[in-house]
């Protein structure tokens, strides 16, 4: 998920299945899309001073310790949509440094992307992440769990300033197409692995 300056015109459009809000707020744009269902997946993007912030929620029908392996699983590139590349470089107690590439293709534009980022887990309740390198000018961000009857909030927020050569048209692009549709193939990738996650609660 990396992106640049000066991205979104503040524009309103209502589709069949959700709904974008612009609002205006101290010469700010952001838009939310909201639908509930599936996974009663929530997106919303605000646009900052240098880049983005990101907030995301849905509702995954796994436990909160399985919903917790596939968020540690870092070396497994299936389960984040456009990484190619995942591997653990360093462990030291709860935190551990990952090295990533991320791939996309996003209008005519292919966009390659290197990061260095260190996890800080709390087991079963979430993980805290920054960029320590990386093409990106700066990536941060949480991820928390939280049961339910239907089984556990996935909750999501980031900040991301990215690298500024990418055109901005091609970041509006991304954000308006590819990150609703990551985060819902996150939600069916816990789904769909739910047996082998348990297999990490025992």
């Amino acid at each position: 998920m990396s992106i640049a300056n000066s991205f979104f015109k503040p524009s309103c459009s209502i589709k069949k299945r959700a709904l974008l809000l612009c609002l205006l707020m101290s010469g700010q744009s952001c838009f939310a899309i909201i639908e509930l269902a599936p996974y009663d997946l929530q997106v919303f993007v605000e646009k900052s001073a240098a880049g983005f912030k990101v907030q995301a929620s849905y509702i995954a029908p796994v436990s909160q310790c399985e919903a917790y392996a596939f968020l540690t699983d870092y070396e497994d590139v299936k389960t984040i949509p456009g990484i190619v590349e995942s591997k653990v470089r360093r462990r030291n107690g709860n935190r551990v440094t990952v090295e990533r590439l991320i791939e996309e293709r996003i209008l005519l534009f292919p966009v390659q992307i290197r990061s260095e980022v260190e996890f800080t887990e709390l087991p079963n309740q979430g993980i805290n992440f920054i960029q320590t390198k990386g093409d990106s000018k700066a990536y941060s961000g949480t991820w928390r769990l939280q049961p339910n009857e239907k089984g556990v909030t996935v909750r999501y927020a980031s900040i991301i300033e990215p690298d500024s050569i990418i055109p901005s048209g091609v970041i509006e692009y991304f954000m308006r197409n590819n990150i609703r549709r990551s985060f819902e193939m996150m939600a069916e990738g816990m789904e769909r692995n739910r047996d082998s996650l348990s297999l990490a609660c025992r």
